[in-house]
């Protein structure tokens, strides 16, 4: 899977499983600000990538994460590991 392929599959789960507009979704927007998701929608967030990605996420991963590029960039790296 290229960069945008999994930037495409990222931004199709958002839309589809948190219903996050279209719109709101660019590379240097804040993430949690964009997406508004509480703890349990984190969790699914968590286990919607995984399975789509075939990587695991951590707590720390998270801690990092600032933009929407920093989500699509933390997800190459996971699966460049694979």
């Amino acid at each position: 899977m290229n960069n945008e392929e999994i930037l495409e599959k990222i931004n199709q789960i958002l839309v589809e499983e948190f219903e996050v507009d279209n719109e709101v979704i660019e590379a240097n927007n804040n993430l949690k600000e964009s997406l508004d998701l509480d703890s349990l929608d984190y969790i699914d967030l968590v286990v919607l990538v995984e399975s789509n990605f075939g990587v695991k996420l951590v707590e720390a991963d998270f801690r990092e994460l600032v933009t929407f590029q920093n989500f699509y960039d933390l997800i190459e790296r996971k699966m460049s590991k694979n």
